[in-house]
């Protein structure tokens, strides 16, 4: 989701490191800004990844809204986390980009309420070094527990109730990139 000044994404912690980030307002200890952290603007995609927050150390599931000025900077500044033919000349050209690289794109498929894939992809983005510590000192606007979201959903997929379960999730809408952007990170197919 993304409104004029900012985008959603989800991520999911350990039941101590969502409670810390939820304090402090911002990702701190024993979040560890060494390590590369991936952030998901898809809900769905993101309740595939962590199993409607029940997968160990995913428990919990945050919701972080985003000064969207600072996370254009992260496409900008992206390679591909895999080569792509047609997106890069070569091997050699995407290890370049990679080593020069701060920020790491990788496409899924999307998912459904169900979390079965979709036909069309879903970004994921993974910051490391400096772009982990302007994410956490400037980009976070606003941090929300969606625990409950993502249980009560998925007790309605248990259910049976589809349509139900595809409510509570923010409409998600695709993201404009510039041109240039988009060719770097194989945005078009």
């Amino acid at each position: 989701m993304h409104p004029d000044s900012t985008i959603t994404v989800d991520q999911a912690y350990p039941q101590r490191s969502a409670e810390a980030a939820l304090r402090a307002g911002t990702f701190v200890a024993p979040f560890k800004r060494e390590r590369l952290t991936w952030i998901k603007p898809s809900f769905l995609g993101m309740m595939y990844r962590c199993g409607w927050a029940s997968k160990p150390d995913q428990e919990r599931v945050l919701r972080i809204e985003i000064d969207r000025t600072g996370f254009e900077r992260a496409p900008a500044h992206a390679a591909l986390s895999h080569f792509r033919p047609g997106v890069h000349a070569d091997h050699d050209q995407w290890r370049a980009q990679v080593a020069a690289s701060p920020v790491r794109v990788q496409w899924d498929p999307d998912r459904s309420v169900p979390l079965e894939p979709q036909p069309w992809r879903a970004v994921q983005v993974g910051l490391s070094g400096e772009t982990v510590d302007r994410y956490v000192d400037d980009w976070i606007v606003d941090l929300t527990d969606v625990t409950e979201l993502a249980r009560s959903t998925h007790s309605a997929v248990l259910d049976g109730r589809i349509e139900e379960a595809g409510r509570p999730p923010p409409a998600e809408r695709p993201y404009p990139l510039p041109e240039a952007i988009r060719r770097r990170l194989g945005a078009d197919g």
